[in-house]
């Protein structure tokens, strides 16, 4: 049999164009369209978190009707489980039991629902911690849920033994975003008190770390993969970075005239923000310095925070009664 060879220009071309296919496939996948989910109309979704399994229920707080909402993303079916009387959710968050538990503003109290039986658990904040203004939540490595309040106050509560304490914040008013860190630190963002705070999870305490921009109005806080701290800042349209190894930070302008209300990091480290001048969803890659935004596709989005899972960032957009997931992180 002759010993057929193909042209090395013929040769080239056919791998240049198998490089131009993939090289586009990879970069849709990178890019692809968010995709939107409506919820009840009216319902003001504000806090969203996406179940940890890929394909599981998307959470979400509406503010203005007192209820759990719950989307199924394979289906676009959405249930509701109302938490009370008076509540007002704030905050949702997937603990380490995959239930969603809520700072509910109205109810004063930290609210857990099952995720099987739709059971609503309600513990009250101290009597003498009245209108705590509730904001949100993490869970420490030992089961335990801290959070915060915007009438300057933080907080633990203990979900086993009920037992629950509450602290003055320094500084007073302002307490917004925690995060807890890979090995276990909490920490939290002062809005109105333009600092964030490590809080030592054994006595309380809180220790105020200030960032190089005065004024910045440091909304929310997410860790890293490394415990690197990001905090995005609302008044001057900054990302921060505090690194507690170094105690050193770093600070990124958004483009424009940007104010980034929510912040989370992805299982990349890739930095996701919000930005509501620009009415988009921002990524930033800390290796580049590259940011890459996905605008919506409605005005007044009004995205308040992010919360999302392996190759999903998910996020709500109040202003619009949806949710918005954005995929291939």
């Amino acid at each position: 049999m002759a010993n057929f060879r193909r042209p090395a220009r013929l040769r080239a071309s056919t791998l240049l164009m198998l490089v131009t296919v993939f090289s586009c496939a990879a970069a849709a996948d990178v890019y692809a369209a968010p995709s939107y989910f409506d919820v009840s109309r009216g319902s003001h979704p504000h806090d969203v978190a996406a179940a940890p399994t890929d394909g599981g229920p998307v959470y979400f707080t509406a503010q203005r009707t007192g209820r759990l909402g719950i989307l199924d993303p394979k289906t676009g079916k959405v249930e509701e489980v109302a938490l009370g009387p008076n509540s007002s959710p704030h905050g949702v968050i997937v603990g380490p039991d995959n239930a969603p538990w809520i700072t509910d503003g109205g109810q004063n109290a930290i609210v857990r629902v099952d995720p099987k039986t739709r059971e609503v658990r309600i513990w009250p904040l101290p009597k003498d911690v009245a209108n705590a203004n509730l904001n949100t939540a993490a869970f420490d490595k030992r089961g335990r849920v801290w959070f915060t309040g915007q009438s300057g106050y933080y907080g633990r509560l203990d979900p086993v033994s009920n037992d629950m304490k509450v602290w003055k914040a320094p500084r007073g008013r302002g307490h917004y975003g925690i995060t807890t860190t890979p090995s276990g630190e909490v920490y939290y963002a002062s809005l109105a008190g333009n600092h964030i705070a490590r809080i030592n999870v054994d006595t309380g305490e809180a220790a105020v770390i200030e960032p190089p921009t005065k004024d910045q109005g440091a909304r929310r806080v997410w860790s890293d993969s490394s415990g690197r701290i990001w905090v995005s800042y609302w008044n001057t349209g900054q990302v921060g970075m505090y690194d507690p190894v170094t105690n050193a930070w770093r600070e990124w302008k958004l483009p424009g005239n940007a104010h980034a209300y929510a912040v989370w990091v992805d299982d990349k480290d890739k930095v996701w923000l919000s930005d509501w001048t620009t009415n988009a969803i921002i990524r930033f890659d800390p290796a580049t310095g590259a940011f890459e935004s996905f605008a919506s596709n409605r005005p007044g989005a009004d995205v308040r925070q992010m919360l999302g899972r392996p190759s999903q960032l998910w996020a709500a957009e109040s202003g619009n009664d949806r949710l918005v997931m954005v995929p291939a992180l």
